[in-house]
């Protein structure tokens, strides 16, 4: 639909990451599909009842929460840039009426590695037989920075300042942050390196390389499923988890959460408490347990 093709284009203009470009107009298509489904032709005259028609067939299909209010986001932006062009007049979407309300007490429960899963898992990756440089070297970064996988793919060797042991992290919307790297990770970036001095693509500026060039995302998951199959911890290995446990682990030692909502690249404090201020399920179960 062009005018959707021109929301993306606006989107681009604004300075919005290639991920939330493709988030919102992701939903915002969704939105013009399921108004096919009633017999409405969207043509840019957003209408109150879209909206709230929209909402509650997202309630009636079972879709999360948090899924939801991102889409009620999305078209509160898309809302907005159909007036700023002149193509509605008022604004139909509102975050207060609209956004689902999570029930009061309840919690964002986080899947983590437990200290002994992440023993194990540094034990194993010691193994050079079995763990090459580059994969010990990610399973580091993931485990002692809370990067997110785009994040991880996005670094560059001109990032990481060796001298001082810090590494730049470009996040979301552009944002960067640096995060202190621990002697190990220096070290096996450093073997990594040295390694991939002689290979085909050494003079590319990113730091994760494959056999066709830069890693991707697509990548990283698959080498991670490989290492959940050889490991059998009982848990998958996925970079988010390997987030969450970074972050679970800093609260649990007492970080103050403010210095760990930088360290995660949180738009807010209040994002890090909702997922980290509740204990994860390992730690309730072991706070029962000595009842």
């Amino acid at each position: 639909m062009e005018l959707v093709e021109k929301f993306k284009r606006f989107l681009k203009e604004d300075g919005k990451s290639l991920k939330t470009i493709e988030s919102y107009v992701g939903d915002i298509e969704g939105f013009v599909m399921y108004l096919k489904t009633i017999g409405v032709e969207f043509r840019g005259e957003l209408r109150r009842f879209h909206i709230t028609s929209f909402r509650n067939h997202l309630i009636e299909k079972s879709y999360q929460t948090a899924t939801i209010n991102k889409k009620i986001n999305s078209l509160r932006c898309f809302n907005q840039y159909l007036i700023k062009n002149g193509l509605a007049e008022e604004t139909v979407v509102d975050l207060r009426k609209d956004r689902m309300k999570v029930a009061f007490g309840s919690e964002k429960q986080v899947e983590v590695f437990s200290e002994k899963q992440v023993e194990m898992m540094l034990f194993y990756i010691q193994k050079h037989e079995k763990v090459s440089n580059r994969d010990r070297m990610i399973i580091l970064l993931l485990m002692y920075t809370g990067v997110r996988v785009s994040e991880l793919c996005d670094i560059k060797i001109k990032n990481i300042d060796f001298l001082t042991g810090q590494l730049k992290i470009i996040g979301k919307g552009g944002k960067y942050r640096e995060v202190p790297l621990k002697s190990e990770v220096v070290e096996a970036i450093k073997e990594y390196l040295a390694e991939r001095a002689n290979g085909k693509f050494s003079d590319l500026e990113y730091l994760i390389l494959g056999q066709r060039g830069v890693l991707k995302r697509d990548a990283i998951n698959t080498l991670l499923e490989k290492y959940t199959k050889e490991l059998e911890l009982g848990i998958k290995l996925k970079p988010h988890t390997f987030r969450h446990t970074f972050c679970t682990r800093l609260v649990s030692k007492g970080v103050p959460l403010t210095t760990v909502s930088k360290l995660a690249g949180h738009s807010s404090v209040e994002t890090t408490a909702k997922f980290y201020i509740n204990s994860s399920k390992e730690e309730k179960i072991r706070a029962v347990s000595l009842l």
